[in-house]
């Protein structure tokens, strides 16, 4: 099975507004969430991402990600997709 890291970094607002300034700053916005702890908002280096969507199996991968240090267990549950230009846009993550 393939195993992927990323590393994260946190995001401090939630909403439209927040993930397009983080989009702004040449970053793709993402959540963690499951597991019956807190949602953590996050974001990633898109050519991290990029790269590892490129990966077969991305999906059905386990991925780690690190963030301030911790490492979070998760699986891809969703990525969505710029209509026209075909680049990640929001990813969801659900704990392990």
């Amino acid at each position: 099975m393939v195993k992927i890291t990323f590393n994260a970094e946190k995001r401090e607002k939630a909403g439209k507004g927040a993930a397009r300034a983080c989009r702004r700053e040449g970053r793709v916005p993402a959540v963690i969430y499951g597991g019956k702890q807190e949602s953590v908002m996050i974001s990633l280096h898109p050519v991290e991402l990029e790269k590892a969507l490129d990966t077969v199996g991305f999906y059905d991968a386990d991925i780690e990600v690190v963030l301030d240090g911790k490492k979070h267990n998760v699986k891809c549950q969703d990525v969505q997709f710029h209509p026209v230009s075909d680049k990640p846009i929001h990813v969801d993550f659900l704990r392990k």
